[in-house]
């Protein structure tokens, strides 16, 4: 048994390093939604505090240059761009150093600490699903006007439509503040929240939408302040959000199945993280990791956003040895091992 587990690691290692499948020409622009795990930027420019635009955030980005990403470089989304034979980087969309031309192969409408629910929008001030949906709106008007109504269309039905968000929802919503728990079990949150995908994905459709890709939860009770706040196990993984995830995963799974029959012309993905990432966290070794229950940035545990500030002298000197760059939020590294893991699997779909 050692041995095939051995054996299995080798070749996750394989799929997830290896150069993902070649898309090139095939898709014209990435288009995404969702919250911190694939926001940019956008946040810099509302009025929120959930913001990373500033050091050590970016570090090992182009030019050691904070964008917004609450990363220290790139994040999925870019390393997916790329591997398509895009851009190499998918800039924010209110970010006003880009224009339309930019945008045309690749935005993104994510904004940090949002979620299904709007309720988790408002905890943090931040964009709502629904305002993404409209800001997307603006896009495909200005788009036309950029490429011509027929070729807008064509880049509009050809697009790669990535979704990730949810995780929000429960951490900083449902079990921080008592408004949902008291209204909805957990079981008819998600039901609740997988209620609201159903309504954006088809509303996507109805845009003009046909390559959808749907993201799942990650092992949240995995992240580093999940565990720092899990006193008296020693810092282990709190599996009752991990439980969660994977129940809530199971019910986006099943939707993406049921919707893929619904919407005529629509290649509809299900791309879950948990299982790819999970692995990591537990074989960090395997992958070139030291650490995987703190978080390079300051001491690793509680720290993200402003209170991971660039002169915290416990903040570690290579990320790349962190599967997590502050509590939430994983590392450049980690990034692009489960971009190329997507690339390679999931995505394939679209060829």
């Amino acid at each position: 048994m050692g041995h095939l587990k051995c054996l299995f690691t080798l070749l996750f290692f394989i799929i997830t390093t290896s150069l993902a499948v070649t898309f090139a020409g095939k898709i014209p622009a990435v288009i995404v939604f969702g919250d911190s795990s694939v926001d940019a930027g956008n946040n810099n420019y509302i009025p929120t505090v959930a913001r990373s635009n500033f050091e050590p955030y970016g570090r090992d980005f182009v030019g050691g240059k904070p964008t917004g990403r609450f990363c220290n470089g790139k994040i999925a989304t870019d390393f997916m761009s790329e591997a398509i034979g895009l851009k190499p980087i998918i800039p924010a969309y209110l970010d006003p150093s880009y224009n339309i031309s930019d945008f045309a192969t690749g935005v993104t409408f994510a904004s940090a600490a949002t979620g299904y629910d709007n309720a988790t929008s408002d905890v943090l001030s931040v964009l709502p699903l629904w305002k993404q949906l409209e800001y997307y709106k603006e896009y495909q008007t200005k788009l036309k006007a950029y490429q011509g109504k027929d070729r807008a269309t064509e880049t509009i039905t050809n697009s790669l439509y990535l979704i990730s968000i949810g995780t929000n929802d429960f951490l900083e919503n449902y079990f921080a503040f008592p408004g949902r728990s008291s209204q909805y079990s957990v079981d008819l949150y998600q039901d609740f929240l997988a209620g609201i995908a159903k309504d954006f994905v088809k509303k996507l459709h109805g845009l003009g939408a046909r390559k959808i890709s749907l993201g799942g939860l990650p092992p949240m009770g995995c992240m580093p302040l999940e565990r720092a706040t899990n006193i008296g196990t020693g810092g282990e993984c709190v599996g009752r959000f991990n439980d969660i995830a994977v129940q809530f995963n199971g019910k986006l799974e099943r939707l993406v199945e049921k919707l893929s029959k619904e919407l005529s012309g629509s290649v509809l993905v299900f791309s879950n993280p948990y299982e790819p990432l999970m692995r990591i966290i537990k074989n960090p070794s395997s992958f070139g990791f030291e650490v995987a229950a703190a978080a390079c940035c300051a001491t690793g545990m509680f720290e993200m956003g402003y209170s991971c500030q660039r002169n915290n002298p416990f903040t570690c000197t290579d990320a790349d040895k962190y599967v997590f760059w502050d509590s939430f939020h994983p590392t450049q590294k980690t990034h692009r091992l489960m971009a190329n893991f997507l690339m390679n699997n999931t995505f394939s779909h679209f060829l």
